[in-house]
């Protein structure tokens, strides 16, 4: 993708980012959140004060949003944890790519040295071999863990990477 631009994400950002999210919501398959969330309850939590949330657009159209914070408070605060979303309509045009490579540099420049990944579904095979090209490993396996709508309770993956 030539045209790709990443930055910060702004006000006038939020329809475009609530129209990617929304049916990855619905869908249910990858994220540990509420599949129920209406508009204001999702933006409110991608936007979190601790967040420092991205968008990549292409000729002015957002094609996903990222957010990365620290994974944890006081003495796990210098690893990142970042949440990624492609609209369904740019899936596998190195979107998602794009996104990860720009949020371990912005990590990095945020000061974090790591990048830890607490729940990546296992069946979500397309993000486990994204962030396993880009250098992330398994470090763990969470039997069960997560309720998928069509495979019942499967397993996670806890990925981590120094940056």
């Amino acid at each position: 993708m030539t045209d790709l631009s990443l930055r910060p994400a702004q006000n006038h950002d939020r329809d475009a980012i609530w129209s990617i999210l929304e049916p990855i919501l619905r869908e249910g398959e990858t994220y540990a959140l509420p599949r129920d969330w209406d508009r204001e309850r999702a933006l409110a939590y991608w936007f979190s004060p601790a967040h420092h949330v991205f968008v990549a657009e292409e000729s002015g159209a957002v094609l996903g949003s990222y957010y990365i914070r620290a994974n944890q408070l006081g003495a796990g605060d210098h690893v990142a944890n970042g949440t990624y979303a492609t609209h369904p309509a740019a899936r596998g045009r190195g979107v998602a790519r794009a996104m990860g490579l720009h949020s371990f540099e912005t990590a990095r420049a945020l000061g974090f040295s790591a990048m830890q990944f607490n729940l990546v579904v296992a069946t979500n095979t397309r993000a486990v071999a994204l962030w396993t090209r880009l250098g992330l490993r398994e470090v763990g396996r969470l039997p069960g863990v997560f309720r998928h709508p069509a495979h019942g309770p499967v397993d996670a993956l806890v990925m981590h990477r120094s940056l």
